[in-house]
């Protein structure tokens, strides 16, 4: 909604303005607000009340005094509402319910066996509502739905191609929005797991970040000067089709020796298929946790299939740290259980191969999150897009 009207407008700025150092640096009182943010006291006493009314903070109690009366403190009420959070990913499906802090109220994993997209949706529908019955009771219920896709996402939320799922010009956000009639945002899993990692993982207070998502296949968030890189049409980060082998495989993307045919899980369960090595009793195909299990038995042809792998990681992590030349690489999704096996590998390749001044303050680390990057970052473009939102309507 186009706003008018200066008074409107400045008021809006200072609410936000308020709001955010209540959600930054609670417990805090309304005078170390005005300190903070630079706004009159009054202006700030009256803002506050405007958000306690609307049930987005409150006071808890006098904080230590510093020579006057003692202060009433203020905090960021984080159940004020909810969010949903889903990471789709090519063999399962991650969701989780949390407050307005992103902190877990329920999870949910589910694995997915028939791609179809058909199927997909229903499990969405299915997972979400099931979530949304379990949502604690709050003032503005469930605030928004973020899903994070290992796809092309253009700006306005149309997948337009997701070719380890064979997506391709797929309008999720509408099926979804029309179905919970809840603000849906849709958004690339790396990107999203770009974010998760800047406000919830490794990457807090990090200026220039490279996330890169080692699943099924590659993608990778990038973050400069503190924002989210999307290039001009929002489709940056699709390094896992850079190609890597000029004769190599035949991508599902259509062309030839992508990183991710010889650096993602999918590339790892290959090999391994090639080698004969057996699955897991009672389970039909070799799966990731198996190839690490016999690694740490000390299987040698299995040992020597992560060392290639991650060879061929360190290779790709090569090309972005010259390109990019970042503080921090972040490695996520689901290979990041294979840490042990991939960490010397990738740190050996990247040490030969890329150029020094680039690496010089740089750090390659294994997300703490593991699997819930991508799902959490997915989770703050909902919670953003419901706070942008709220601010309009002031």
């Amino acid at each position: 909604m186009l706003q008018t009207g200066d008074q409107f407008l400045v008021k809006k700025i200072n609410k936000s303005i308020v709001l955010e150092t209540i959600k930054k640096n609670g417990p805090i009182s309304r005078a170390q607000i005005s300190e903070v943010t630079g706004l009159n006291k009054s202006t700030v006493s009256s803002l506050v009340n405007e958000l306690i009314q609307e049930e987005f903070a409150y006071e808890i109690g006098l904080g230590q005094s510093k020579g006057g009366r003692r202060p009433l403190m203020l905090l960021f009420n984080t159940t004020a509402g909810h969010a949903i959070g889903v990471d789709i990913g090519v063999n399962y499906l991650l969701a989780v319910l949390t407050d307005l802090q992103g902190n877990i109220v329920q999870e949910t994993m589910l694995t997915i066996a028939n791609l179809s997209f058909e199927n997909i949706v229903d499990l969405l529908k299915q997972t979400i509502q099931a979530l949304i019955d379990q949502a604690p009771p709050s003032k503005y219920g469930i605030v928004g739905i973020g899903i994070a896709v290992p796809g092309i996402v253009d700006e306005h939320g149309q997948i337009l191609f997701a070719p380890n799922l064979g997506w391709e010009n797929v309008d999720v956000k509408s099926i979804i929005q029309g179905h919970f009639h809840l603000p849906v945002t849709i958004n690339n899993e790396a990107k999203a797991g770009a974010m998760g990692e800047k406000i919830f993982g490794v990457g807090k207070g990090i200026a220039h970040s490279v996330y890169v998502s080692l699943g099924i296949g590659i993608g990778t968030g990038i973050i400069i000067n503190n924002e989210l890189y999307k290039g001009c049409n929002g489709f940056a980060g699709e390094m896992g089709h850079i190609p890597i082998e000029p004769n190599g495989k035949k991508c599902r993307c259509g062309n030839r020796g992508c990183w991710e045919l010889y650096a993602s899980e999918n590339a790892l369960l290959e090999q391994a298929k090639a080698l004969a090595i057996p699955p897991a009793p009672n389970e039909p195909e070799i799966t990731l946790a198996h190839l690490v299990t016999l690694a740490d038995e000390g299987h040698h042809e299995v040992i020597n299939l992560f060392n290639q792998v991650g060879e061929y990681i360190g290779l790709g992590l090569t090309t972005i740290i010259n390109t990019f030349n970042p503080e921090l690489i972040v490695i996520g999704n689901r290979m990041t259980s294979a840490e042990k096996w991939l960490i010397n590998p990738i740190t050996r390749i990247v040490e030969n191969r890329s150029l020094a001044y680039s690496r010089k303050q740089l750090r390659i680390q294994f997300s703490g999150l593991n699997m819930h990057s991508a799902v959490f970052g997915a989770v703050s473009f909902a919670i953003d897009d419901f706070f942008a939102n709220t601010r309009i309507s002031l």
